[in-house]
């Protein structure tokens, strides 16, 4: 059953012409419970492969690349285009149409002196601290490594251990019909 067939209908006219149709009510939201969103041991780390999309993922963990949804709502993503990492393509478009000079300098930066406060691997930036351009040993980054890391946090994503699955799949639907 697909996502938004879970979803109660509403009736709604559209063009605001008489002409009422029942539809999903997409505007109805279900928030992860705390304990599941921060419980790690339901989770395992996934680290999404360049163009590669919720479906074809949920196709390869669970089976079904109509769980893709999923996906998306334990990693909160809400927006597809923006909040899942951009295939290359899509990322020069992106750098294309935000920046007038992509390769342009966005910011300057400096490594802290107490170095990499996590162990995120060469994703993590969290040792970096934006600087002045004038700041010693100050490095410039360009828009295009700025956003390329911004596209790296992304890749990261969690999956659904596939034994919580239906339990999961079965809180949302009690969840959406409230």
């Amino acid at each position: 059953m697909s996502y938004f067939n879970k979803f109660p209908k509403m009736i709604y006219d559209m063009k605001n012409d008489g002409n009422y149709k029942l539809l999903p009510d997409i505007l109805r939201r279900v928030k992860q419970r705390n304990a599941i969103k921060d419980g790690q041991y339901i989770f395992d780390t996934y680290d999404v492969i360049n163009g590669e999309k919720p479906e074809d993922i949920a196709y390869k963990w669970f089976g079904d690349a109509q769980l893709h949804w999923v996906i998306l709502m334990t990693n909160n993503v809400i927006d597809r285009y923006y909040d899942w990492p951009m295939n290359e393509v899509q990322l020069q478009e992106f750098l294309e149409d935000k920046y007038s000079n992509p390769d342009g300098i966005h910011h300057y930066e400096i490594t802290k002196d107490s170095g990499i406060l996590t162990s995120q691997g060469p994703s993590d930036y969290s040792h970096k601290v934006e600087v002045n351009s004038d700041t010693d040993n100050a490095s410039s980054i360009s828009n295009r490594e700025y956003e390329e890391r911004e596209q790296d946090k992304k890749r990261s994503i969690r999956l659904l251990n596939q034994k919580f699955l239906s339990d999961f799949i079965e809180e949302f639907d009690n969840l959406i019909k409230e």
